[in-house]
């Protein structure tokens, strides 16, 4: 090279990172202790319980038909997918407000092949940290079209689809730029309880499968894909905030930023529930005249529904789980069919929601709500929650998680609910992963 050239080389700019090319460094960087590995094992186990489970529902039939003859890992990751997300009681990052579970879980199983249980649980780790940090930056108003499940579950996906397939880095940012590309899934199904919600999540683990299986193959993709000028942040994003992406890069894996549901329905109902649960010991549902609810927007805006004419509509209906948990003293899956529907109607009546302070300044950092029962004889009880259970500051314990999956696994006629709990916790040690396919029928 001749001294001009070499002086010309010297001064030239840089190319700047791009944020997806910056979120693959980042997350591959990141280093993993067993703590992380037996944390994700409990989720895993969580969202393979819900998935079982999930597979006894109509809807869940119908997709383990339509899988029964699919064998491509994509056609597989939609059809576990979509079980997993169906009976609302899988994981949550409240951050990114995405259930990374559902769409990363099945991408990785479907990819897993002869893969170590720890390998597996590492990729699953990847792909969390992806939907979580591109969750985190879409901004409010994306999430009041846009199920955000669905358009950032697809970077979750491809990210530890990659990892499994041992993509290289500029293959791993081809994968999420076609990932991204794919993004999609409204919130019009909850204008008439459609099945469409189970889809978002399955499609989200089959894009990314897709994606990666490409990138393999040396299909490219766009790696500004976020920030580009007709990027998903300009297509779908009125007010992102793209630094999120890889703000704090130190912090713990998002794994252990995630919540579990402790209960059968909408995240956004759980507060309320929470706080209902704790009046219910202490008073008669029968001796209350009102009742009044407050929480942040987000949760009025998906979960204000008085009218519940549905299962579906009833575990995204604020009234329906307050009055719930205030009359039963218990929510589970029985809290949401007909004949709950009619025998709560009158309380629920009496339910009154709305958002407020300091809920709405907390959110979506936290998840918070109070409810108040006013009393026939115009007394006043009522219980708020700035944190809820199941969040990770009242986390459920292992024994907890365990219990949760052995009742969902019952739920789904599993043959042996501890074979199948072992298994899976089994992974965070290099045990190989169990076999579990939606197409199997129940036992």
């Amino acid at each position: 090279m001749s001294s001009s050239a070499a002086q010309a080389a010297a001064v030239e700019p840089a190319v700047a990172q791009t944020l997806t090319e910056g979120l693959v460094s980042l997350i591959r960087s990141k280093p993993v202790t067993q703590s992380d590995l037996d944390g994700m094992a409990l989720i895993v186990l969580d969202g393979i319980a819900n998935m079982l489970a999930g597979r006894e529902t109509e809807p869940g039939r119908i997709l383990r038909r339509w899988g029964a003859d699919k064998r491509d890992p994509g056609r597989r990751a939609l059809a576990m997918g979509g079980c997993m997300h169906v009976l609302e009681v899988d994981d949550l990052h409240r951050g990114s407000v995405t259930h990374p579970g559902c769409v990363v879980i099945p991408a990785a199983l479907a990819l897993a092949g002869e893969a170590g249980g720890d390998t597996v649980l590492r990729a699953v780790l990847q792909g969390f940290e992806a939907v979580c940090r591109v969750g985190m930056s879409v901004g409010p108003t994306h999430y009041k079209v846009w199920h955000n499940t669905a358009t950032c579950g697809p970077f979750g996906a491809a990210m530890a689809a990659a990892a499994l397939l041992e993509l290289d880095d500029e293959a791993a940012v081809h994968a999420l730029g076609n990932a991204g590309t794919q993004s999609a899934g409204l919130w019009e199904f909850l204008n008439t309880g459609a099945m469409s919600k189970h889809l978002h999540a399955g499609r989200a683990a089959e894009a990314g499968v897709v994606a990666a299986e490409l990138a393999a193959g040396g299909f490219t993709g766009p790696p500004a894909i976020l920030e580009g000028p007709q990027g998903f942040y300009a297509g779908a994003c009125p007010d992102p905030d793209p630094g999120a992406v890889l703000r704090h890069p130190d912090l713990p894996w998002q794994v252990h930023a995630t919540s579990i549901k402790p209960w059968p329905s909408c995240r956004h109902t759980h507060p309320a529930i929470d706080a209902a649960l704790e009046i219910s010991a202490q008073v008669d549902a029968d001796a209350i005249a009102g009742v009044e609810a407050s929480t942040y927007r987000a949760a009025v805006d998906v979960c204000d529904r008085p009218l519940p004419t549905s299962p579906y509509e009833a575990k995204f209906s604020l009234q329906h789980c307050i009055a719930a948990a205030l009359a039963d003293g218990a929510v589970g899956f029985g809290s949401f069919e007909a004949e709950a529907r009619a025998r709560l109607s009158s309380l629920r009546s009496k339910v009154r929601v709305g958002a407020g302070e300091p809920y709405l300044s907390d959110y979506p950092a936290a998840w918070g709500g109070e409810v108040t029962a006013v009393l026939a004889d115009g007394g006043r009880v009522s219980a708020a929650r700035r944190k809820c259970k199941g969040d990770p500051e009242a986390a459920l314990d292992r024994d907890e998680m365990v219990e949760k999956a052995r009742e969902l696994m019952r739920f789904g006629k599993v043959g042996d609910p501890e074979a199948a709990i072992a298994g899976v916790l089994g992974m965070a040690h290099g045990e190989p992963v169990p076999s579990f396919d939606i197409r199997e029928e129940s036992r």
